[in-house]
Order: C-alpha cells, then sequence, then structure tokens
C-alpha cells in the first residue's frame, strides 16, 4: 500500500516545495474564511505556495493553479476553559498529505514507509511547513519599529534658562510659519519645521538649519508627545534616537506629558485614576445587566487581537450599510472567482473575508481579523503596530483605502461624501469667497459654558480645589450634561482666519469663515470632540454626557451660495514674499556626486537631489529617468520662487510637479492634482488615489485662500451641481444629495482617558432593536447609552 502511495506523489514531486528564508506558511487560517485547524474541515495548505484553505475553498484553489499536493491540518479541541478575554485549550494536532483531485490521504506517520526516494524530500517539506511560524508572527517583526539607541547627547544635554514656555497647541515655525512637521529643539525651545518628505509631510529645513547655525544637537516632534514618550531626533548622530530623560527636557519648557501612570484592566489600558471612569465602563458596556446573547449572520462578534477593538467596532458598523453589502456581500462568489493567485494581499478579498456581520458561519466565539488587519495596517506607522488606535482616525483610513480600491466600480463610500461650503468674509471690505470642499463627516465641539448642570460643575470646581488644598480625597466627579443643539450651534459659529490676506485690500486683515453643507450625504459620521490637551499637556478625554438625539434635521445648514446682496473678493494671489536671507538651494551633493559617477550630467543629477527633497539617491534616480527626455535635462539648477511658493499664474510649484511625476504619475494628472488641492502635497496623493481617471478641466480655477482646503470647488455653488450630468462626474466628486433628515443607527464608544488607552464597544440598530457589539461577545442591549457616544452614525429619511 504504500509503494502505491509512493507512485501517487511521485508525479507531483517537482511542486512540492520546502519553505525558504521570506517565505510565508499561512497555516492558521484560510485565506477566503475563518477556517482554521480547529474548524469541522480541518485547514489544508499547499506544499508550493504554502497558503492555506478551508475544505469549501481548497478545491477553487485546486481548479485555478493545478497544484494537487495539500497538507491537511486539524486540531482536535479536548477540553475549553473560557475566560473573559479569550481562550485556553488542550489539544492534538493531526497533519496527513492529501492529493487532489481524488482525495487520496497519506498519514504523516506513514510517510517513512514510502520508498526512500519520496520519503525523504516529503518529509524535509512537511517538518519545515510544521515547523515555520505563523504567517502572521513572521510578519510582525516588521511592524515593530526598528531598535532605536540613546543618544549620546541625553544625559548631558544642556538646556538654556530662556524662559520660553511651549503652548499646547497653535504651533507654527519661527522662520516661515508653517504649522506642521514642527519640532522643538530640546537645548533652546526653538519651535521649527522639518524637511519635506514624500509623503506630503515635511517643511522648509529649518530645524536642520537651526543645528548647523547653534549645533544644538536634539529636537522632539512636536505631534508625538504622549504619556508614553515622544519622537526625538539627534542631528549631530543623524537618526531618531532615545532619550531617557524626554520628560526633565520637556518640563524644561512647560511640556508635562508623563504624570499620567498606566496599568491594565481586563486586557485594556487604563489610567490609576479609575474612579472618574467606572462609572463609564459600567454604563457603555451594560455591566450588571443580563444581556441576552444572539449569533449568526449579523450578529457574529470580532475577536480582541490585543488592542483591535477600534479595528472591530468600525468595521461592524460599515458592514451594517447596505451600500458596503451590496459591494462586497454581493459580489462574493465573484471576487473568490477573480481573486489573485495570492489572496492574502488582496483588499477586496481580505474585506469580504473578514466581514463580521455576515460571516457564513455562526462563530459563536467571534471572527479573527488577523489577514484584515495585517493587510490595512501595512505600511501605517500606528495601525500596524499593536497600541490602541482611534477609532475615528481608523474609520477615515479604511474609507480612503476603500476609494483607492474601487476605481472603476461601485464606491461604497460614495454614501459618506459630500460637500462643505466655507464663505470667508473680510471684516474690513465686508466682500466674501466661496469655496467648497470635501468632507466625510462633521466634528462637533462640547461647550461646557452650555451645560445644563452649570452650577452643580462650579460647586463640584470649587471643592475639588479645596481638597486638593487641603489635602483630602477629592469629591465624587460630576459629569457635565451638554445639549446636542448647544454642540450644534457651536459647530455653525463663524470662526476667525488666522493670517488672513484680502484680495480686496492686498494686505493682511481680519478673516471670519462659516461652514455650511452644500450637499448632505446619505449617511452622515458625527464626531464627538471629547479629546483634548491640557495646558500641563497632559492628553484628557472630557468628561460629557450630551442628549443626542434618534432624529436630526440639519436642512437649516443648507448652503446658499453667493448672494444677490454680496460682493465678491477679487481673484489676486497674495505676492510672493521673498526671504530677506536669499541662500543657495540646499543640496545633497553627495548624493549628487554619486548619479554622476552613473554618467549623468552633474547638473542633472543636483537638480534631481533637490528637487526631490535631498531623500536619497533613489528617489533622485526616479526623477532623472521621468526627465532625461526635456531638453533643459542638463542645464543649471535656476529657482524662479523658493520652495514651498505659489507662483503667479495658477502654476503649481515645479518642484512639487516634479515629485509627483518622479513617483509615476502623468503630468497633467499632477497639476491638477495640486491645483486642486492648494498645492499641498500630501492631499495631492490622495486626490491622484480617488481620481484615477479624472481629466484636466479648464474649468477649475484656483482661489487666494488663507488656509489651504482639502479641495475646492470655484464653479459650483447650486447644492447639486454635480449631478445634474454624466459629464459633471469628472469635474468633481461623486456625491449622493438629498434631504438633510436623519435617523441614528450606530455609535461607537470609548472608554478610558484617551484615544491612546482603553476600550472600544458599539451599538447597532438592527430589526428595530439595540445590539451591541463587545469584542466577541454580541447581545440585544437593554440601555444604549447613547449620550456617551464617540463616533454617531445616522442614515437619511426618505423623502415625506
Amino acid at each position: 500500500m504504500a509503494a502505491d502511495l509512493g507512485e501517487l506523489l511521485v508525479p507531483y514531486m517537482p511542486t512540492i516545495r520546502v519553505p525558504r528564508t521570506g517565505d510565508r506558511v499561512f497555516k492558521s487560517e484560510c485565506a477566503f474564511s475563518f477556517d482554521s485547524p480547529e474548524s469541522e474541515g480541518g485547514l489544508y495548505v499547499c506544499m508550493n505556495t504554502f497558503l492555506g484553505f478551508g475544505r469549501e475553498h481548497v478545491e477553487r484553489h485546486y481548479r485555478k493553479t493545478g497544484q494537487s499536493v495539500y497538507m491537511h491540518l486539524k486540531r482536535h479541541v479536548k477540553e475549553l476553559n473560557r475566560d473573559f478575554n479569550g481562550e485556553d485549550y488542550e489539544y492534538e494536532d493531526e497533519a496527513k498529505l492529501v492529493i487532489f483531485p481524488d482525495h487520496f490521504e497519506i498519514p504523516l506517520p506513514n510517510i517513512e514507509e514510502l520508498p526512500a526516494l519520496v520519503s525523504e524530500s516529503v518529509t524535509i517539506a512537511c517538518d519545515a511547513v510544521l515547523n515555520a511560524s505563523s504567517a502572521y508572527k513572521k510578519q510582525e517583526p516588521e511592524s515593530w519599529e526598528e531598535e532605536i539607541q540613546v543618544s549620546k547627547h541625553a544625559r548631558s544635554l544642556r538646556q538654556l534658562d530662556n524662559d520660553v514656555r511651549i503652548p499646547p497647541n497653535g504651533w507654527k515655525c519661527q522662520k516661515c510659519e508653517m504649522r506642521e512637521n514642527l519640532w522643538l529643539n530640546l537645548t533652546d525651545g526653538a519651535v521649527l519645521c522639518g524637511k519635506w518628505f514624500f509623503d506630503g509631510s515635511g517643511g522648509n529645513g529649518h530645524a536642520l538649519e537651526h543645528f548647523r547655525e547653534t549645533k544644538y544637537p536634539l529636537a522632539v516632534k512636536l505631534d508625538t508627545i504622549t504619556p508614553d514618550g515622544a519622537d526625538v531626533y539627534s542631528f549631530e548622530e543623524e537618526e531618531a534616537v532615545l532619550d531617557p530623560q524626554v520628560s526633565e527636557h520637556l518640563s524644561h519648557f512647560g511640556i508635562d506629558m508623563l504624570q499620567m501612570q498606566k496599568r491594565v484592566k481586563n486586557g485594556h489600558h487604563i489610567d490609576n485614576n479609575t474612579r472618574t471612569r467606572v462609572s463609564e465602563w459600567e454604563v457603555i458596556q451594560e455591566s450588571g445587566m443580563k444581556l441576552k446573547a444572539v449569533y449568526g449572520s449579523g450578529y457574529t462578534g470580532v475577536k480582541n487581537l490585543g488592542n483591535s477593538c477600534y479595528l472591530g467596532t468600525v468595521m461592524q458598523v460599515l458592514f451594517s450599510i447596505p451600500d458596503f453589502q451590496r459591494m462586497y456581500v454581493g459580489n462574493l462568489q465573484r471576487i473568490f472567482d477573480y481573486s489573485p493567485l495570492d489572496p492574502t494581499g488582496d483588499f477586496a478579498t481580505q474585506i469580504v473575508c473578514d466581514i463580521p456581520g455576515f460571516s457564513l458561519q455562526h462563530q459563536q466565539k467571534g471572527v479573527s481579523p488577523r489577514m484584515l488587519k495585517a493587510l490595512v495596517s501595512r505600511g501605517h506607522p500606528e495601525f500596524c503596530s499593536n497600541r490602541q488606535q482611534d477609532a475615528h482616525e481608523f474609520l477615515l483610513h479604511i474609507i480612503n483605502l476603500v476609494e483607492r480600491n474601487s476605481a472603476g466600480s461601485e464606491n461604497p463610500s460614495d454614501a459618506f461624501r459630500f460637500l462643505v461650503e466655507e464663505r470667508v468674509q473680510c471684516c474690513q471690505s465686508r466682500r466674501v469667497r466661496y469655496t467648497q470642499r470635501v468632507d466625510y463627516g462633521i466634528q462637533v465641539p462640547t461647550p461646557f459654558e452650555a451645560a445644563t448642570n452649570r452650577e452643580e460643575l462650579l460647586t463640584y470646581e470649587a471643592k475639588r480645589k479645596e481638597a486638593e488644598e487641603n489635602m483630602r480625597a477629592p469629591p465624587e466627579p460630576v459629569r457635565a450634561r451638554i445639549p446636542f443643539t448647544a454642540c450644534l450651534q457651536a459647530f455653525t459659529e463663524p470662526e476667525n482666519v488666522p493670517d488672513f490676506w484680502s484680495s480686496a485690500l492686498q494686505a493682511k486683515s481680519a478673516g471670519v469663515k462659516t461652514c455650511r453643507f452644500a450637499s448632505f450625504p446619505e449617511y452622515l459620521i458625527v464626531q464627538i470632540k471629547k479629546f483634548t490637551f491640557g495646558v500641563d499637556w497632559v492628553p484628557k478625554k472630557l468628561d460629557v454626557a450630551i442628549d443626542v438625539p434618534d432624529f436630526l434635521d440639519l436642512n437649516r445648514l443648507r448652503a446658499a451660495g453667493l448672494q444677490a446682496s454680496e460682493e465678491e473678493l477679487p481673484d489676486i494671489m497674495p505676492p510672493i514674499v521673498l526671504p530677506e536671507d536669499t541662500r543657495a538651494p540646499e543640496i545633497d551633493e553627495a548624493a549628487a556626486m554619486q548619479l554622476a559617477e552613473m554618467g549623468f550630467p552633474l547638473e542633472a543629477c543636483r537638480k534631481a537631489v533637490y528637487y526631490t527633497g535631498n531623500m536619497g539617491p533613489e528617489m533622485a534616480f526616479n526623477w532623472i529617468i521621468a526627465h532625461m527626455e526635456e531638453p533643459d535635462f542638463a542645464e543649471p539648477l535656476t529657482l524662479d520662487s523658493p520652495m514651498g511658493a505659489t507662483p503667479l499664474g495658477n502654476s503649481p510649484p515645479e518642484e512639487s510637479v516634479s515629485i509627483l511625476t518622479s513617483m509615476g504619475f502623468p503630468r497633467n494628472h499632477s497639476i491638477q492634482a495640486l491645483k486642486a488641492t492648494n498645492n499641498n502635497l500630501e492631499r495631492a496623493l490622495d486626490w491622484i488615489f480617488t481620481h484615477p481617471e479624472v481629466e484636466e478641466s479648464d474649468t477649475l480655477s484656483e482661489m487666494a485662500d488663507t488656509e489651504p482646503n482639502d479641495n475646492t470647488f470655484s464653479n459650483a455653488n447650486s447644492h447639486n451641481d454635480f449631478m445634474l450630468s454624466p459629464d459633471r462626474e469628472t469635474s468633481g466628486p461623486r456625491i449622493k444629495d438629498g434631504p438633510g433628515r436623519y435617523e441614528l443607527f450606530a455609535f461607537i464608544s470609548h472608554m478610558g482617558a484617551s484615544t491612546m488607552s482603553g476600550h472600544y464597544v458599539c451599538h447597532i440598530k438592527k430589526e428595530g432593536r439595540w445590539v451591541i457589539y463587545n469584542d466577541h461577545k454580541v447581545c440585544l442591549s437593554e440601555r444604549p447609552p447613547k449620550d456617551l457616544g464617540y463616533i454617531y452614525f445616522y442614515h437619511r429619511l426618505p423623502s415625506s
């Protein structure tokens, strides 16, 4: 019998591989479903590609690839001790080879009985698969940051006694007034911008210039300071470093971020001040109530992989929306049939596989989103980590990925997209300018001054201060109760425009901006702005309860456009202010010489290095390849305007265009993207990905805005301009405008002191009843805590 089985294997021997370094072995989960070795049918691992498949999907892989030999893994659970956080198993494993299409089975212990020629090579391959690390374990080190060393300057850093104090917000570069990628020098407290990077972040390199002038070595990136530390860079060592004294160094400038100590409770990170948060945890999770568990399609939980509850709650809500169901669940078979040979890297396949609410199986223990998390977090510095994240940021990240992967097909995220009309008025001339931008939700402030229990809050604050002065126990905390109408009123209030340049006065002036809905989305996302920084830089969550309504009418916030009594601001660009110190452009001459040694003209190499932001020879080489045919390719570098300035004539900076074209994007498309995003490179990249087939249109004209918008639409004052005809779809975003009346159908709640810690759950209204999704547990809700939510989801009501 063994000889016969050996003969069966001989024709397939060339297809049986031994996993090499770098090969990922998917032996814990099916590439198309949640099947695992513990499932009833076990898991089949292809002995050539090392992809795993459940019983229902292995035949498809065989038909598509012709691979016939699979290792069948089956785990028999002998005992299960379940607690709140997970499961502990006692089990025994069984493995055998299966030959398709006839399903011949060879138990692994019997391989030694096969002929020697077959036995030796097959045994090596099987042992390698069984001993290989799971694909996810192999990916984890890639998600971790590289090992960072302690700076040699950290312990002996000299700090100047210059009375510099850094506020918790409102920072800008001291030399160019840039407000992004700002670095605080830890010696003198100077706040300056960093270099420009290809992903759109960066500045004009003033932090590096400051080091060259002063030799002050260490700087910390302002927007990375958390209770856990901060990103520190050493200009002298030219790398990211650790600063064990970063807390002391920051406190020198009034920043005290490390007073909030953390500990762990029930697997979720919380702060020591649990007294103010106990009731919140109990109320949001509906603790103490006998909740009825529900299972099945639409009621399947998502396992928490360790601080991954933000992902689970967002996916639960998204895939309760019909647009997402239709796009992915409705095309389930087509997506599977047309998936690539390696489906683990295909966005549509993994979205379908990891849809929690529509699992084809009744998973009472919840489904594991490992493959989906690995895919959607790939290349993202935060989401690829095991730290807790902001659910709202992740929601926008998923919407962006859906848009990028929906080119040429239905885009379910269209349901969230709407247009915001921004009206900016010069307070002196009274003239106005109207622009439009795309958005996917609104952020509603929490005005404490509007609290209905204001007297109670003032009394509590007085008692708290008295207890603190007398070193007594603090009083019982009081939660502010704020009407949602007050939050909405604060959202619609005019706001001052910083550094407003009036084209009517051709000078800086006071300006105010108001925002209204130019269109209403089919599904409205409302984020409550609960998180802020205290004056001591400690990030904190506002303890508020807001009476969010079940029904919402926003029709009064419909934009009206330019009125007959209003006069528009002239379409004049602000003047370009040249710096007094006009130095030669900063160029990495070593990188330029490295390229010149490859045979390229030196001046071309210098231009390549400059226009790619001194990012290294590789990026500069790509620029050279993209510009070799240009007539001025070898001409010396000439700059008509400083880096980052907006030239006259509505033309984006040539250096910005060059950077985009060096990344492989067409020149016309790059110019249009920069025009549509006010020359912001990061937004231009997003615009290119979300407008892959948009042709350049002469109808788009740039406005001299004082602060850049995500997108501007100068030719649309009417709320339905973009839905008039199919021809207009190429000149603007796709929107689904309609009435502004909504009904609440879901909300995500957060428990904890900040978005960097705590836990998320969500409540979704299904079949007329509220359901709570708390990781893998799904139950009927008895008392949904609508007043304590963080992100609310509304769907549009039909016209009456």
